[in-house]
């Protein structure tokens, strides 16, 4: 994986890229009650089952989605196959359905990714006796529009934007309902990071198709000038400096020491043996970005527990990586230093032979998410010089000229603020917002960049100073501490109080 490369896995590096680096940017069983699915306008495919299939997690489906919701082009009405996974388990028999549906609004990548790695839903599905929903956002996984021309160019591109994505999960669930004999089934909606974006984005924009929304680990507050600029960075180094000061320290002062070894033919063939690259690597800034990587990676899944969400890691990854680094004695060399530290995030189960420092693959399908940062998800980033990180300062204008050589379109750096909002959201979203859960862990850097205090007695911030990344989105596990417990103790209570208020309406009314 490279920092100046196409983006993989999750939103921070791609992001960046676009901002560091102006001239290389380059392309994150059927149960019987769902037996009427059959008869939705979808398309018979009949694709091999996935891992996660065969442990009967869900089944997937297909269903025929309309290119452009917000013109009447002829072209508009063209359709695609957007893909979703559906788990019934737990699902009232019917043949009319009342319980409860938790839909998943999917992230910037293949959908079975964000489906293995939500198990908070499937743990709670038999509590709510809920079908289980998980929509993939078009332009990523199987949901191409234009098969393998989907990113060929702007032409293409254009129908990849974050109001196309929700209006495509309003109609798919409008779908559902209708052809499962589900229409009083309450629907909450589910998503961490750009998906918990988008839930909370789907509770403001469709509040008559969802009665709330769990929305972890989403930054939308990190538009425009909302947040500090420093934020996510500053957040990675103290996750480094609250671990060892000293680790923080060799961190910051291993920048300069790697491109300066890496600055001749022969020290990059030298560095290219030394981290056990796959290939000789062309520039040193691909050393410095690969270490980069690591770092901001593990802080954002510093979890308490084992996990392979991005990696195979550990539990609490970044103290492990601090103990690499700790362990070496006075004077020892930097680059050894930091690349056993990285090796942590990259080889933690010690299978790896070599290491692609340049031209990584992109295993989840991600690479729509450059369209969408140099278009409408512009999130300014800028580096401190109290950050273990080089000093970097974020200009629009720098921004906008690489934007504009790669795709030809200039970003719309205020779009996002002006569709969804963001200044003053508490008193905005007290007036006429309700029934959103942000939930996020201080360890995660993007918690910055989110709602981190309650906005109104419906709108509450569950805010965890141990919590990492939609942490509470993850399977429970044995070993989970009591804190993230209670965490989701809550977001269950929380979201039960809504469905119970929703049934009392209904039968108020009915």
């Amino acid at each position: 994986m490279t920092f100046c490369s196409s983006f993989s896995l999750v939103l921070i590096l791609l992001t960046l890229s676009l901002q560091k680096c102006p001239k290389a940017i380059h392309s994150l069983q059927m149960h019987p009650s769902l037996a009427s699915l059959n008869t939705l306008k979808q398309t018979k495919k009949s694709p091999k089952l996935k891992d996660s299939d065969s442990k009967g997690l869900f089944t997937t489906h297909y269903f025929p989605q309309e290119l452009d919701h917000f013109t009447f082009q002829p072209k508009s009405f063209n359709t695609f196959h957007q893909k979703y996974l559906v788990n019934s388990t737990y699902w009232d028999k019917g043949p009319d359905h009342h319980g409860p549906i938790f839909v998943y609004t999917g992230n910037e990548g293949n959908i079975e990714w964000f489906a293995t790695n939500t198990g908070f839903m499937f743990d709670i599905a038999p509590k709510f006796g809920a079908l289980l929903v998980f929509i993939e956002h078009r332009f990523y996984g199987e949901s191409v529009p234009f098969g393998n021309d989907s990113y060929k160019s702007a032409e293409t591109l254009g129908y990849l934007t974050s109001t196309q994505a929700l209006a495509d999960y309003a109609i798919l669930i409008r779908s559902l309902k209708q052809n499962l004999s589900a229409e009083t089934s309450p629907v909450v909606v589910f998503g961490g990071s750009y998906g918990g974006m988008l839930a909370a984005w789907f509770r403001l924009k469709y509040p008559h198709i969802t009665i709330g929304a769990l929305s972890s680990s989403a930054p939308i507050l990190q538009f425009d000038d909302i947040s500090p600029w420093t934020g996510f960075y500053d957040a990675v180094s103290q996750d480094f400096k609250d671990e060892s000061l000293n680790c923080f320290e060799v961190i910051k002062g291993s920048w300069d020491e790697i491109i300066t070894r890496g600055s001749t033919k022969e020290g990059l063939l030298e560095l290219s043996k030394t981290f056990r690259a796959c290939k000789t690597v062309q520039s040193a800034g691909s050393f410095r970005d690969w270490i980069w990587s690591a770092y901001t990676y593990s802080a954002m899944v510093d979890y308490p527990t084992a996990a392979n969400f991005l990696m195979p890691l550990p539990a609490f990854p970044v103290k492990q990586m601090c103990k690499k680094i700790d362990g070496f004695a006075k004077g020892a060399d930097k680059i050894d230093m930091v690349l056993a530290a990285a090796n942590v995030y990259y080889n933690y189960t010690g299978d790896q032979k070599c290491f692609e420092i340049e031209h990584g693959s992109d295993p989840h399908g991600l690479n729509g998410w450059n369209w969408q940062a140099c278009t409408e998800m512009v999130m300014p980033m800028s580096i401190s010089n109290e950050s273990m990180f080089p000093p970097y300062n974020f200009t629009y204008e720098d921004f906008i000229s690489s934007c504009n050589s790669t795709y030809g379109v200039n970003p719309r750096p205020h779009w996002i603020t002006t569709e969804y909002g963001g200044y003053r959201i508490e008193q905005v979203l007290k007036r006429y917002g309700s029934n959103i859960i942000f939930s996020n862990g201080m360890k995660d850097p993007w918690s910055r960049g989110g709602v981190l205090k309650n906005i109104s007695s419906s709108i509450i911030a569950l805010v965890t100073e141990q919590g990492a990344h939609h942490l509470d989105l993850r399977f429970a596990t044995k070993d989970d501490p009591d804190w993230l417990v209670q965490q989701r103790n809550q977001e269950i209570e929380i979201i039960q109080g809504w469905i119970n208020q929703y049934y009392q309406d209904l039968e108020d009314t009915s």
